[in-house]
This record gives C-alpha cells, structure tokens and sequence, in this order.
C-alpha cells in the first residue's frame, strides 16, 4: 500500500469516526481500528496536516481539527439530534451541520461583545440574530488556521 493509499484510508476513517459521535480520534484509537501502529497513523496525521486536510496539536501532533470538528472545545457548540460537538468557528459549526445533513442549534458567542448568541439550522433555513464576520480573507485562513 502506498503512503498516499494509506493516508486515504486514514482520512477515511478520522471523518467516518468524527461524523459518527462529533469528535476525531486519538491515533492510537485509529490505529487499533485499522489495524496499524501508532506511529503510521501519526505519520499520515503529519502528511495530511500539510496538505491542509487535518489540523494538529503542536505538542503531541494529535489531531485538534478535522474541519469542521474540533477535537477541543471550543466557543462554537453545535447541538444536533444525534450529539453536541464543536465546531472550530462559525463556519465550521454551520459546515457540521451541512455535513451531517441534519438540523442543528449553534451556541455560541459574540466575538466583539461577548453576549450570547445562538443559530438554528432548520432544514435549509439558517435563522438567528447578528451577523457573521470573516475578519480574514478565506484565501489567507491557512497562514495560521488556529487563529483565523
């Protein structure tokens, strides 16, 4: 199996498990599924990172982002039928619900002011108060994704 045959399978399987209960797995959970050593699967995590695929933690190169879903929490939790999860912004908490082709409520909160806010995904009506703002062009979020 080639490395890019590899990576495929593990991309299949992180976003089959996060879709599945809302959150992406640890490497060695993932590896204990497919059958492989840790350290493949934290390979393959690297070589996806750099393809824009998956976010890593900094300390333990884990996952903390299969967009949409966040392996933390975070100010974005999106409340579906089937579970509560994170999403890593609005967007992706929006993406969550698009991905899972459900309906959805986001609670979160007003990045300049703090109060709280909540969005309903209702079928394919998107309903709440306020606005959404990007403060950075989407062609530049991968210059630092964390932070964006």
């Amino acid at each position: 199996m080639t490395s890019d045959d590899f990576d495929r399978r593990v991309r299949v399987r992180v976003y089959e498990i996060a879709m599945d209960r809302g959150t992406p797995p640890a490497a060695a959970e993932l590896a204990a599924a497919i059958g492989c050593e840790r350290a493949e699967v934290l390979a393959s995590f690297g070589r996806l990172a750099e393809a824009h695929v998956l976010v890593l933690q900094r300390d333990n190169g884990e996952i903390l982002m299969a967009p949409p879903f966040s392996a933390v929490p975070t100010p974005f939790v999106v409340e579906t039928p089937r579970y509560a999860t994170y999403g890593n912004c609005i967007w992706d908490a929006l993406g969550i619900a698009a991905m899972l082709r459900t309906d959805a409520r986001i609670v979160t909160s007003c990045g300049d002011c703090g109060t709280a806010a909540e969005v309903v995904v209702d079928g394919d009506e998107v309903r709440g108060e306020g606005l959404i703002h990007f403060a950075i062009p989407a062609r530049d979020w991968w210059n630092d994704i964390v932070f964006t």
